[in-house]
């Protein structure tokens, strides 16, 4: 008798420790029931503020969304510090986890490097703000055609758009009449939008007087490319570039007495926040964004407002195109009839299918389409820096 039990409870014991062990494989019960949604952007270095917004901003739309009941997502965010080999490490993590989508990566180098690995996998990407055209590219034919990843989309303008939207609002608004142009030329993104941005200009007629360049080992003194555009009698300069270089030029064209409007894209989204930098050197800055912190509209007063009451700052372009991200993302799940159990190459099948045929209503566009090249239609933003916040130019 004694035996038996023994037995027994040794049973009951051991179907206790594999449900157990069960349940721990899939991440606990709160999240077994979840679709899991990976996201990988840099949380510390000198792109810190890009992928903490991003990271911000898909928390605040996670739980939005599981507030709805019905269905529901995990989330997952990893650090890359914006280097190429750490996106992929936090991209294997996230795999590890369970990740289904992946929400980024947030920069456009590592991207570049993790969209080939869930090329490989078949995992849908959906980023927020790499927008190189290399992001979604595959290869290309011996004709000069490019076949694409399919797989990988985007919720960011292009750079090619960025550079021809900026010339083509430069032109129309009459900003300037000899432009200068800084660009970093070891930056996919930096190159990507300058290319573009000087073909668009000549087919306009745009005067661009001055074209410099500098790299990572170079982007501490921007003594000569000024003062070649001084020189050039530039009246404005156009920086295609993050905000951390950008806050170099802006502070030692001050320093010598160099006074043009400077006109960027989204990367200079976000310097106003910068640690360190003096604000009142940005008064004037213009530049090209999907979103802007000031509109009238009540969902993004609603956005704004939560993300202030939460994270204590005003939301860039960055945060509210991740917002899109998991929203879009949510929409078409929901169009889709997809669940948790699913496989995430049966979720990129059905994702795929919805982005290719679906309109999305969002902060940063309204009526946004994705081609089947997983590159987005919308229009962008003209906004300025005044009194030390953004304000729309339109």
């Amino acid at each position: 008798m004694k035996f038996n039990k023994l037995i027994r409870t040794g049973a009951v014991l051991l179907t206790v420790l594999i449900v157990a062990a069960a349940l721990a494989s899939c991440g606990g019960a709160g999240s077994s029931d979840k679709i899991k949604l990976g996201g990988i952007g840099p949380l510390t270095g000198g792109a810190a503020i890009y992928g903490s917004a991003c990271k911000n901003a898909a928390e605040i739309a996670v739980e939005e969304i599981n507030a709805l009941g019905g269905l529901q997502f995990a989330l997952n965010f990893q650090d890359d510090e914006h280097d190429a080999e750490k996106s992929v490490n936090a991209y294997n993590n996230l795999k590890d986890w369970g990740m289904q989508v992946l929400v980024g990566t947030t920069t456009t180098t590592p991207c570049i490097a993790v969209s080939a690995e869930a090329y490989n996998d078949h995992l849908f990407v959906l980023t927020p703000s790499a927008s190189s055209e290399k992001v979604v590219e595959l290869d290309t034919n011996e004709d000069g055609s490019v076949n694409y990843k399919g797989n990988t989309f985007q919720m960011c303008f292009t750079d090619p758009n960025q550079g021809s939207a900026s010339a083509q609002y430069i032109s129309e608004k009459g900003l300037g009449s000899k432009i200068a142009i800084i660009y970093k030329n070891d930056d996919p993104y930096s190159k990507g939008i300058y290319e573009r941005f000087i073909s668009k200009a000549a087919e306009l007629g745009v005067s661009v007087v001055s074209e410099t360049s500098f790299t990572d080992d170079s982007a501490n003194d921007f003594s000569v490319q000024l003062s070649q555009a001084q020189a050039a009698g530039a009246d404005l300069v156009f920086l295609p570039m993050y905000y951390t270089p950008a806050s170099l030029i802006l502070t030692q064209a001050h320093n010598m007495n160099y006074t043009p409007k400077f006109f960027g894209v989204d990367g200079l989204d976000g310097i106003l926040t910068m640690e360190g930098f003096d604000t009142s050197l940005a008064e004037g800055v213009m530049l090209l964004t999907p979103f802007s912190a000031d509109a009238s509209d009540e969902r993004t007063q609603n956005f704004v407002k939560k993300y202030q009451e939460k994270y204590g700052d005003i939301p860039n372009q960055f945060a509210a195109d991740t917002y899109d991200v998991v929203y879009s993302i949510y929409q078409a799940c929901n169009n889709a009839g997809i669940t948790s159990s699913m496989s995430h190459q049966e979720i990129c099948d059905k994702l795929i299918e919805q982005f290719t045929t679906m309109t999305y209503d969002g902060l940063t566009g309204a009526g946004m389409t994705w081609a089947p090249s997983g590159m987005v239609s919308k229009e962008p933003r003209g906004m300025i820096i005044k009194d030390g916040a953004y304000a729309g130019m339109d």
